[in-house]
């Protein structure tokens, strides 16, 4: 009796694990983004798009954090598929020197990320996402202020206000300073992006490093100075996913593929305008702005 019990537990186990080995794969993908709105904006186009054009269930994973805890999300396979920017990809993460044009770190990115990583970079999505060094409206105009080099006799008796990121990146806030220049008299104050124009209008501090996209330049009436030493790489908006995900998924391709060239730089600002400044749902006008292009 007993050995015929066994016998049975046997091949409930051998089933078991025949029917675990031959289990089929997810039928789903994981979207994911970084701490800031444009991200949660950008994954939820994606996720939408591809839900409606491919029938592919998607996970939303956003808001996680930075840079490289989000490219090792997407390493681990705990994600599919996010929007990098060229030159964060080039520096923050490839750790290489901002350097090249538009299309030569382009390029440049998506070798090296296929070569080291098994990740595809798919078609820019049509708008550049830069650092803007952002200053008061009022400081602008009273002071003539058009340029970052003009700031340069300021910065002795100014206060910086950064992101954590920006703190520590390659292309960041030392390698800014240096080439142009600038000598603050303290050391920058780091702070939570959402919460850096804020300081800026509080005058907490005068000059912060933002989003050439962000919604609330404009509407707090401040003015983004002019890179004039071209310190900064193209930061090109482009979707990294895996390329197993691509091999499980094929119909994804030509459905990135739709994205490409859709979003200009005024689209993002305004869609960033409306989560920011209007408390608008992200999702909601996502939706708004997908039927507004025909997608």
């Amino acid at each position: 009796m007993a050995r015929a019990l066994f016998r049975v537990l046997y091949l409930l186990n051998f089933l078991y694990f025949v029917s675990a080995c031959h289990k089929p794969p997810q039928s789903k993908i994981t979207i994911g983004s970084k701490f800031f709105t444009e991200q949660v904006i950008l994954a939820e186009l994606l996720a939408q798009h591809i839900e409606a054009k491919t029938g592919i269930s998607v996970e939303r994973k956003t808001n996680l954090g930075g840079t490289l805890l989000v490219h090792k999300a997407l390493q681990a396979g705990e994600l599919d598929l996010y929007v990098e920017y060229t030159g964060t990809a080039l520096t923050a993460v490839l750790n290489e020197l901002p350097q090249g044009d538009s299309a030569a770190v382009y390029n440049r990115v998506k070798q090296l990320y296929s070569d080291f990583f098994h990740l595809e970079v798919t078609e820019p999505l049509g708008f550049e996402n830069t650092f803007a060094m952002v200053i008061r409206g009022d400081d602008a105009k009273k002071l003539h202020l058009q340029e970052i080099s003009d700031i340069v006799p300021l910065a002795p008796k100014w206060r910086a206000g950064v992101g954590y990121e920006f703190l520590e990146r390659p292309d960041g806030f030392r390698g800014w300073s240096d080439r142009y220049h600038l000598h603050f008299g303290e050391s920058p104050k780091v702070m939570d992006l959402g919460l850096i124009y804020r300081a800026l209008v509080d005058h907490q501090v005068d000059v912060v490093a933002g989003n050439s996209t962000d919604g609330l330049i404009d509407s707090l009436g401040l003015v983004a100075l002019a890179d004039d030493r071209h310190y900064f790489p193209p930061y090109d908006a482009v979707p990294i996913v895996r390329q197993s995900t691509l091999a499980r998924f094929p119909q994804l391709r030509a459905a990135l593929a739709d994205l490409a060239g859709k979003l200009s730089a005024a689209n993002i600002r305004r869609l960033n305008y409306a989560v920011d400044a209007q408390h608008q749902d992200a999702p909601a006008v996502v939706r708004a702005f997908r039927q507004s292009r025909g997608l």
